[in-house]
């Protein structure tokens, strides 16, 4: 697949999105409300809340697919950006108005657990998002607990290869604390670094 293929396809969708083609809202929707679902559940640990997100982040691309800039990065990472605003903005409220009803916990216990729930699903979109070489080798060294040397015979690359993979992978997952959109790292991109942030 080229390269500019994946932004290509962003490009013709939003197309699609501003001349109110149904079928690609429904195209749009097969391939990303799971990970919409996903980092919204991430955030918000609850099913219920998780689904009313889905249901607003993509009625809020289907009103304003103008909002979305190609140039700014793919167009999945735009809307995991609005699916982590919108369950973050969630998870402020719920944890707000349970203060205000004299709920245990203080002000910074809820920015704590609001940075918790969002490094978290940070992190599970740059794994999802990462390209599949440098997933496949942090799958197996953290997950199957491997080391480089089984890694990188797994994987049938060389030792060097498999610490390159394993190098950048964790540099990616180490943005997951930063405040912020998260990093765009399409999956049919080449692993050549630690990917751009919007």
């Amino acid at each position: 697949m080229p390269k500019d293929a994946p932004r290509r396809w962003d490009r013709r969708m939003q197309q699609r999105l501003a001349h109110g083609e149904a079928a690609a809202l429904g195209e749009l929707y097969d391939r990303f409300a799971s990970l919409v679902h996903g980092l919204a559940h991430r955030v918000l640990g609850d099913t219920s809340a998780a689904d009313r997100i889905t249901r607003e982040v993509f009625g809020h691309v289907w009103e304003n697919p103008d909002a979305y800039d190609p140039r700014q990065g793919p167009l999945r990472s735009w809307i995991a950006t609005l699916a982590h605003q919108r369950a973050v903005h969630r998870l402020r409220q719920t944890e707000s108005a349970a203060l205000a009803r004299g709920g245990a916990g203080t002000e910074e216990d809820l920015e704590r657990k609001v940075r918790r729930a969002s490094a978290a699903a940070r992190a599970d979109y740059i794994v999802t998002a990462m390209p599949t070489p440098l997933r496949a080798a942090l799958e197996l060294a953290y997950f199957q607990r491997r080391d480089y040397r089984q890694t990188a015979a797994d994987l049938g690359v060389t030792e060097d290869e498999a610490r390159r993979r394993l190098r950048l992978g964790l540099q990616l997952l180490s943005t997951a604390h930063d405040t912020g959109p998260p990093p765009a790292a399409h999956p049919h991109d080449t692993p050549s670094g630690p990917g751009a942030t919007l």
